[in-house]
Formats: structure tokens, sequence, C-alpha cells
């Protein structure tokens, strides 16, 4: 039984897309990066859509070829067909949007890796751990890459498995256009035709759109070339026509285009063509591949060009299984897909890095606290910065690079240990509240957007808001419209998000005070990655959160219970009661764990290899207490 669905072979770039939407290249002041590369862009978008795939390309031995394997594996990728080149740099596309018609893209691929795959790169035994193998017509334009296709065309029939061929026509990659001139969709080449029709025969599925069935056809006329194709293979072909969805022939070629099978099509804003096709042939391989009717699979493959067309980016932006099902059941009043708030939700939680089932967060974003503690010793505040050094290797030592610990640091003394805390594999969230707030205020930003934008993107916002819901009406709408702007400038830049709220310092903590304030924000459209609040004081309580959470996010990742500077046997005890739902994943401790270590520290009675050691047991301690309670059995 083979393990993979499909293996691709060719093209794995870096792509780096201009911000400013509707300027010249040349008068970009910032880029996104984001995987790209036909075929690469198809493995990924498959495996979104839960095909096991794999792909063959060649990567620098740099900072960006490690970019497209970490990216790749991330996304479910097998990336054993990835060869790290060390004498060449991965290749780069940079690329822009000037208008819905115009988009400018200029490809860096002199002697670059991709373009250096050979027949000693497909592995015959890798080749048949697959159902299928998809080759791009991009790479048949040089000779090395040619033969390794053709390899690997050969490997697949003599085992039985299916070939489906991209067409894939870059002019200018064939040597047609010049540099300037990569968004150049088709010219007419007898040689490139020559090319490419040798390989129709082996194919069992052959994709392109209108401009790329005449280069392999050898005709303008769209129903001739499809003809003419079909005179030389017997494959599905498959035309590709932008908003009018696509048609599919499998056998004898009709009088019409309109004769051929059709899924619908989704007219949608066009943003971004780029990589739409490669979205496309994803969603057409998940019901190829998975034996769906044609009717199915040419709407999924629609549905995901529809989304690919509508947002900026390439491989990053391709829709998961269920946002594509839940478009496909429920559409959406926007043209401009990007602007779904209820699609873009889907997107965001179904494509968040992994973490593991539970977060065991050690919290010293403190500054009050810690400022505090150093006044009234009469120590210089700059200390705080190599205390919070120290914390990071007590948090490193437990965790040991397992999935489920974290910490929480902030940027005011905190950026020393942030930058230790990089490599040790924990989850990092980083504050933004004002300490001590209310109403909320974020610490000496007005604007959120640009600031986050400057975090590494695997670090967490978390915001406190004191939020009660017996505040006064003038009140909640300054909270409300701070969280708001939190949300969407996370969302914006990609970050995810950890709203924290204490109800219990400004009101009475009944058994629904904490879920009347959850239920509020999500009412709003504030859906945070995860909740972090207060221990409940009875297992009515939480069941209550918990409930309001299966309401309105089935995808939040859960709650994290904080400690408020409890005892340990009240600690123990909440976590107990919280385990009266399932919604509490964890928890974010802080003063439990270092504020008596601090004490002692900065009053130079403990060095900081006591400080790393005690905070390390405390920290352990609380783990150990967080996995025996769920041996508990909540009433």
């Amino acid at each position: 039984m083979p393990k993979l669905d499909v293996i691709t072979i060719g093209r794995s770039s870096v792509d780096l897309y201009g911000q400013q939407v509707g300027g010249r290249l040349e008068d970009m002041g910032s880029f996104s990066k984001a995987l790209g590369g036909s075929p690469t862009n198809t493995a990924y978008g498959a495996a979104r859509l839960g095909l096991k795939t794999a792909v063959i390309t060649r990567v620098g031995d740099e900072h960006m070829g490690r970019f497209i394997r970490e990216t790749l594996e991330a996304g479910g990728v097998d990336t054993t067909g990835v060869i790290t080149d060390s004498n060449r740099l991965t290749s780069l596309v940079i690329l822009g949007i000037r208008d819905d018609k115009t988009f400018p893209l200029l490809f860096y691929r002199t002697d670059c890796a991709d373009s250096a795959i050979c027949e000693e790169d497909i592995d015959e035994a890798f080749i048949t751990s697959a159902k299928a193998v998809l080759v791009s017509g991009t790479h048949f334009s040089m000779p090395k890459p040619a033969a390794a296709q053709r390899k690997a065309i050969r490997l697949a029939k003599k085992h039985g498995l299916k070939v489906a061929f991209d067409i894939d026509y870059r002019p200018n990659l064939w040597g047609l256009a010049g540099h300037g001139d990569g968004e150049e969709r088709y010219i007419k080449s007898d040689d490139v035709t020559a090319h490419l029709q040798p390989i129709l025969a082996d194919c069992d599925l052959i994709v392109g759109t209108e401009e790329e069935l005449h280069i392999a056809g050898g005709t303008e006329d769209t129903l001739q070339a499809i003809r003419n194709i079909r005179a030389i293979s017997t494959a599905l072909i498959v035309c590709k026509r932008g908003p009018m969805g696509c048609v599919a022939f499998p056998g004898a070629i009709p009088d019409t285009l309109e004769g051929g099978i059709k899924g619908p099509g989704f007219p949608v804003d066009v943003y971004n063509v780029l990589g739409a096709g490669d979205a496309f042939m994803g969603g057409f391989l998940r019901g190829w591949l998975r034996g769906e009717s044609l009717e199915t699979t040419c709407a999924w493959a629609n549905a995901c060009g529809a989304f690919a067309v509508s947002r900026l980016l390439c491989s990053v932006e391709y829709p998961t299984f269920a946002e594509m099902q839940y478009f496909l059941t429920h559409g959406s009043k926007h043209r401009a897909l990007r602007y779904d708030t209820e699609l873009n939700h889907i997107h965001h939680a179904t494509t968040r890095r992994t973490i593991g089932h539970e977060l065991m967060a050690f919290a010293i974003d403190h500054r009050a606290q810690l400022e505090e503690i150093v006044d009234r010793l009469g120590v210089n505040r700059d200390r705080i910065a190599t205390f919070k050094t120290l914390a990071v290797t007590a948090g490193a030592r437990v965790a040991q690079k397992r999935a489920g610990y974290g910490m929480l640091l902030d940027t005011t003394y905190g950026r020393e240990a942030l930058f230790k805390a990089e490599g040790e594999g924990l989850w990092l969230g980083r504050p933004v509240e004002k300490p001590g707030s209310r109403p909320l205020a974020f610490d000496g930003l007005r604007d959120l957007g640009p600031a986050l934008n400057e975090w590494p993107v695997n670090q967490t916002v978390k915001c406190l808001a004191f939020y009660h819901p017996d505040d006064a009406p003038d009140l909640r709408l300054a909270q409300d419209e701070k969280l708001l702007q939190l949300m969407e400038a996370a969302r914006h830049v990609g970050r995810e998000t950890m709203i924290e709220i204490i109800a219990g310092k400004n009101g009475p903590l009944r058994s629904d005070t904490v879920s009347t304030v959850v239920e509020h924000l999500y009412g709003l459209g504030i859906r945070p990655d995860w909740w972090k609040l207060e221990p409940q004081a009875d297992h009515a309580a939480w069941r209550a959160i918990g409930q309001v959470i299966d309401a309105h996010d089935a995808l939040c990742r859960g709650i994290v219970v904080l400690g408020l500077e409890r005892p340990d046997d009240e600690l123990s005890a909440a976590f107990e009661a919280a385990r009266a739902t399932p919604w509490v994943k964890g928890f974010a401790i802080g003063r439990s764990i270092f504020g008596a270590v601090a004490e002692q520290w900065f009053a130079g009675k403990i060095d900081d290899t006591a400080a790393i050691d005690q905070m390390a047991a405390r920290y352990a301690h609380f783990c150990t207490l967080w996995k025996n309670s769920a041996k508990g059995t909540p009433e």
C-alpha cells in the first residue's frame, strides 16, 4: 500500500510579495515571504486538503533553503526528496500586484538549486511509495531537470502509478521573453510544443489554462488544441477557465468546450492570480486521487483557485479542507473572500503551528511587580532583564524542547530573554497591555500593527483586561474597542492571540461572571486562540465557560489557568476544578514560581545558579501538579 498519494517534481522557490498593492515593483517598500514554485505549491496545497504529499526538488544550503524545508515539514509535506545543494542558492521570485490584470514578477533562477535537479535525484524506491507523480512543463525546458522528470515518468509507468502533468507554461523560463517579462503567459513556440508533446502519451491527467493547452496542442484554437492532445494521449484533459471554472474531458472530445464535464465556477474579486493554478491543481488532485466524481473534483479545484485569486500570497493562503468545505456548503457574502471573517477565522485556526495538546507556561512577563521589588530593595531596574534571562534558562531546562511548554515574556525588561528563548522550542507569548491599566491601554503604543509586524511569527500576542460584567457602560465600551483593535492588528500580521480576563479584582466572582464576559466578547467578534482565566469558584463556572466556547468557537486552542500567586494547595484544587471542562488545557503561572526567588536574588542572598535551580524546581513542580490533576474526576 503506497504511503503517499502524490510526489510532485520541479520548481521550489521563495516568493517575495510586494505589500504595496497598486504600485510598481520599483516602488515597493516591503515584502512578505512565502513558499513558491508551482510543484511545491501544489504539494503544499494538496497536503492542506488532506493528501499525503511529497516533493522532489533542490534547495540551497542557506536560510531560504531551510525556510522551504521547514515550511513544507510544518505543512505536512514529506521532504525526503528535498535535496540540499551546497553549490547553489535557492531560487527567488519577486512579485507584485499593479492592478487586477497586471502582476509583475521577476524570476531569479540563474544556476539556482532547483534547476540542478537531475536523474540521480529520482530514486525508484521513493517514487514507488506514491500512487502518482506530478511533473511540470517548466522543468522540461532544461536538459537535466527534463531527464529527471522523464525518469520519474518511466518509473511510474513501470510500477503502475498515475502520471499527472501540469503544463505550467512560463515563456520567459523557456528563454522566449526577457527577465522583465515574467508575467507573460503565452508566446507561441513550435519548439516548446515539440518538447511537450512526447510527454503527453504517458500521462493520465493533463491540466492547463486555454493558453497552456494551446502550447501543448500546437494551435491557438482551444477546442482543436484539446483534440490534438487527445490524438496523442488518453489522459483526462482539464481546461482551466478562470471564473467560469473548468471543463474536464475524460474521453472523446465533444463539439464544444461546454460539452465536457464541469463543476461550478466561483466568480470572486481578483486580487492576485499568481499561484491560483497551483491551488487549483491541489484541489483537483484531492478529488482525483481519492476517487471523487469529476463534478465534485472540478468543484473542489475551482474553489481552491477562487481562494487563491482572492488573497495576496500563494501557498500560505491556500484553503484547508475544512475551510473549503465550509465555503462549498455556506458560500460567502463577499466576492473578496479575504474579507469574509468566518472563512478567515477557519483558515487561521486550521493552519496554526502545532504546539501539542496542552500548554504549561512559566509566566514572567511581569513588570510592575518586579519594579516594586527592586525599588524597595534599592536595586537598579536594569537587573530585571538579567533575572528574566535566568528564568529562561530555568524554563528551558524543564521543557527540554518538548511540546506543551512555554513562557510569557515582555519586551520592557525581557528583550534579551526573548532572544535567548528563541531556539529553545518554547511556546512564547508577549504582553501588549500597559500594566494595571483599566480601561485597557497598550504599553507605549497607539497603533499595534507596525509593532506586531516586527515580532517573530511564532510569538503569541497576550493581552490582559480587568473586565467585569458589572462595569460601567463607558468602561466596557473603551475596553471592547481596544480588544477589537488588538484582534484586527494580530490577524492582519498573522499572529496568534491570548486574551487574559481577570474579573475577581473588580467585583464578585459568581459562577456566571467570567462566562458572561467571554460570551460578550465573542458577540463582538473577538475570537482569541487562547483564553487565560483566573481560577473559578466551582465546577459550574468552568462548565459555563466551556459551553460558551462550544457555542462560539470550536476551533479555539483552549484555556490556561493563571495563578494569582495562590498557595500550592489552592492551585492544585484549582487545577482539579478546571477539569470540569475539556477546554482547560494548562496553566500560565508566574509569581508562584519566581516570586520568592526574585526577592532573594535581587537582595543578593542567592546567586544565579541557585536562582535557576529554584525556579526550575518550582516550574517542574507545577507541571507535575497539572499532569496529576488529569487523573482526578470532576464532580
